[in-house]
């Protein structure tokens, strides 16, 4: 059966397997189309979150995630930017996911299904908005939505306005998204989306009640779930921000090279196009020198080569200051006259001694100058002669290296949480179905063994083989010891439980046989022993139907009594043999002797209790043996104890004893009727006997009639055959 139940498991999870890989390629190939017709209609909406969002709702977190974030993979293939932000694609099938494990993707549910849009429109142009100004700056096109924001008036902040707009388009993305997925999600049946739902259970599957259950039994501080999650969330955390610091330093350090070698590019070429012998009649003579013109338009096109060179210019460096010759205008900044002065940047002057020398200068990085944050790179001039004439420079405004920086760390940042999620989500999942919920099921059901019958302690057994737990590695091994010991306890206790059986009848057996001995010495008694027992367990049955003494009259009890009940009149062992079958009435010191019995009896089992590491029901025989002769009124013997100072088995024992010797022949003595018998019994009621014991014994009449009979006593058995009453008591 187990064999049959595993191959059935792995079948199983196989096909949810093969069924996730499926649903995630279709899902995949959904948000391209839904894409592509986006486009090819010219909508202002993407529709690139149909797939993710179905995946979600469909298969749970793991496809959704996957599919979100391999959408924006696939998308990098063409726009390297589109990696970035899948944390905005794995985010929105992480809240699908939710909602739909919460059971809230219903048409029956039309405002939580309303807060499902507003939350992946708030997440995707939330994000949407944020991520682009940190990677390109804002930017707003005359034809987009923020634009027409500001134009109707609602708000004159650009920022506010894109992100306005954005938020209202993703809204409106975000609905027919939903009431896209809702379309196609309705219709399918039950079977088919339990079947699409991913769970990789490993073991016996369970409902969600049962999952639920075991996810969230009690543990005694912290469960092996959150321990994970926090591992996992430092490690991920340390590990993706030491990774992310390096790669920026590394990142930055490559950046500022390559700039570098552009600006060095540039002053190089700038300085080709410069001819040093012109330099000295250029400034004499300004712009309408001969091939001044001609060299500033090279200058121009070599400046306008790059978006990211700020400036190019060329100085003749002298000890007043920069002697202009070629100052570019740009974007941001007029350049200066040729022939004019400009005084030497502060940051700069401990450079000039090198550049009056004619030596070669460092690139540089000047903050807070006239002309914004630079990184200058200047080269010599040369005349025909060798001389330096003058310095052509390049600038590269540090703002593009800076927000070249931004835009890695951003996409870095952005990309370590998607990764993050991912690999959450996929440990997680392994956590949960491959240690938790296999650990679980072994806690719970070893928890619930039954012991009280062979019965439950093998359907214990059996349900803790059916888990089939299938981890493959030490949690199965785990389980796999623990069926073991299981079976091995159950054969073990099965065959414990067939010796105690065989013990405790041959401990019954051998009290009947002691209980013989001593009884065969007694002529007079008959089958005292076997009767008194049979009436003392008619009466407590009697009782326990009653309610009386509810405390006391357990099953235990019962079975205590009934058992050591032969043993009340062993004392009698070391009475006399002429007093014990004397025909006649006993004198007043026989009858002493007589009495001795009790305490004599007491004091043997007391003997065997101390022999006996659980004397269990012999407890019960000594009380029965010492006190079965003491009366309720205190009158009787051997101590004179009254009412339920007395022990229940020995008051219980009282009424048994007494009705048997009513009721038999004696040496000395016709039996009484059995009506006589009780009238005795009646009268004595809160005399001799307790009251609730006496009401227990008439209750059950009929029974101890039979039972008087089945023993040849002659004026019950006429009774019984002339009226009918089989040996329970019950009419015929």
């Amino acid at each position: 059966m187990t064999s049959e139940l595993s191959d059935t498991y792995k079948k199983s999870k196989r096909r949810s397997t093969f069924t996730a890989v499926v649903l995630c390629a279709v899902c995949l190939a959904v948000n391209f189309i839904f894409f592509g017709i986006a486009r090819s209609l010219e909508l202002p909406l993407y529709l690139d979150n149909v797939g993710i969002i179905l995946a979600a709702i469909l298969g749970g977190y793991l496809p959704g995630i996957f599919v979100g974030f391999l959408t924006n993979v696939v998308n990098c293939i063409s726009d390297p930017s589109s990696i970035y932000y899948g944390i905005i694609s794995v985010l929105n099938a992480v809240i699908a996911a939710y909602f739909a494990q919460k059971g809230w993707v219903t048409i029956r549910k039309p405002m939580k299904l309303l807060l499902l849009v507003v939350l992946l429109a708030i997440e995707g142009g939330g994000f949407g908005t944020l991520l682009p100004w940190f990677l390109d700056g804002i930017h707003l096109d005359s034809e987009s939505f923020a634009n027409k924001i500001i134009e109707l008036g609602i708000t004159t902040s650009i920022p506010a306005a894109q992100l306005l707009g954005n938020l209202f388009m993703d809204l409106l993305d975000k609905a027919l998204t939903v009431a896209i997925v809702m379309i196609v999600y309705t219709p399918l049946p039950k079977r088919l989306k339990d079947t699409l739902r991913f769970s990789g259970w490993i073991q016996r599957p369970m409902s969600d009640d049962e999952k639920d259950k075991l996810k969230h039994i009690g543990c005694r501080k912290i469960s092996v779930r959150t321990k994970t999650m926090a591992i996992i969330i430092i490690a991920l955390t340390i590990m993706g921000t030491a990774a992310t610091v390096i790669s920026f330093v590394l990142f930055s350090g490559v950046a500022m090279e390559q700039h570098t070698k552009l600006a060095q590019g540039v002053a190089n070429v700038a300085a080709g196009f410069v001819d040093g012998d012109s330099v000295d009649r250029w400034l004499a003579g300004g712009r309408d020198s001969a091939g001044y013109a001609e060299t500033e338009k090279l200058l121009y096109n070599l400046q306008h080569s790059n978006d990211e060179i700020e400036y190019v210019y060329v100085y003749q460096i002298r000890e007043d200051g920069y002697h202009v010759v070629f100052d570019l205008d740009s974007e941001k900044v007029k350049g200066s006259p040729v022939g004019s002065v400009d005084p030497f940047e502060t940051d700069f002057l401990d450079k000039v001694p090198a550049m009056l020398a004619g030596e070669d200068i460092e690139p540089t990085v000047l903050r807070g100058n006239s002309y914004g944050d630079v990184l200058t790179v200047y080269r010599q001039i040369y005349d025909s002669s060798g001389n330096v004439a003058a310095y052509a420079g390049a600038d590269v405004s540090m703002e593009h290296i800076d927000r070249y920086n931004r835009n890695f760390y951003t996409g870095m940042i952005s990309l370590f949480f998607a990764f993050f999620i991912v690999i959450f989500a996929v440990v997680l999942w392994v956590v949960e179905y491959h240690i938790v919920l296999p650990v679980n099921s072994m806690a719970i059901n070893t928890d619930k063994f039954a012991f009280n019958s062979n019965e439950s302690l093998e359907q214990s057994v059996d349900n803790l083989r059916g888990l089939d737990i299938q981890t493959g590695d030490e949690i199965e091994n785990l389980y796999g010891a623990i069926v073991k010991m299981a079976g091995d306890s159950v054969e073990h206790l099965e065959d414990i439980r067939n010796k105690n059986e065989t013990i405790v009848k041959m401990q019954n057996a051998l009290i009947l046989v002691l209980a013989d001995m001593v009884e065969s010495r007694d002529k007079n008694t008959g089958d005292h022993v076997r009767k008194t027992a049979a009436y003392a367990r008619a009466i407590m049955r009697k009782m326990k139907e009653l309610g009386f003494y509810p405390d006391q009259l357990t099953d235990k009890f019962i079975a205590d009594v009934s058992n050591s009940a032969p043993l009340h009149d062993v004392g009698k062992i070391k009475v006399s043999d002429v007093i014990l079958n004397k025909p006649g009435r006993l004198t007043d010191e026989e009858f002493v002797i007589m009495q001795s019995h009790t305490k004599i009896g007491g004091e043997i089992i007391d003997q065997v209790i101390s022999l006996v590491p659980e004397p269990d029901y012999l407890n019960e025989a000594k009380n029965l043996a010492t006190y079965h002769h003491e009366k309720w009124n205190g009158k009787g013997y051997p101590e004179g104890r009254a009412g339920e100072d007395i022990p229940l088995s020995a008051r219980i024992m009282a009424v048994a004893d007494v009705f048997d010797a009513l009721v038999s022949r004696r040496s000395y003595k016709e039996p009484f009727s059995f009506e006589q018998a009780c009238d005795i019994i009646r009268e004595s009621s809160g005399t001799h006997f307790d009251p609730k014991v006496a009401e227990a014994f008439l209750a059950a009449e009929e029974e101890c009639r039979a039972i008087a009979a089945s023993f040849g006593d002659a004026l019950v058995k006429d009774y019984v055959e002339d009226n009918h009453v089989d040996d329970s008591g019950n009419a015929r």
